[in-house]
């Protein structure tokens, strides 16, 4: 334990945002509900969980993983594939 934590804070360095976590740390983190490993997405700065599609927030460097703080990632594919598709406005 006391070496995780010493892992952990050596590598908090200066490129740590005030939102940002230590990678070593998103690396050790798993998804609470598919037990699967989370990414930490810089565009929205917070983790994600592929496997069940859904993110988890971190305020003040402290990542959320309650599953009721989690929120489902929009489908950007099928957006996207919706709005190349000509509608007929015939009816």
């Amino acid at each position: 334990m006391r070496r995780t934590a010493s892992m952990l804070f050596s590598h908090a360095g200066a490129g740590a945002g005030r939102r940002s976590i230590p990678q070593a740390l998103a690396d050790l983190l798993v998804c609470p509900l598919s037990k699967k490993p989370l990414r930490y997405c810089e565009a929205s700065g917070s983790l994600v969980s592929d496997a069940v599609r859904v993110s988890f927030p971190i305020e003040d460097g402290i990542p959320s993983l309650v599953p009721k703080d989690a929120k489902f990632l929009e489908d950007d594919m099928e957006k996207s594939e919706q709005g190349q598709i000509p509608r007929d406005s015939s009816g």
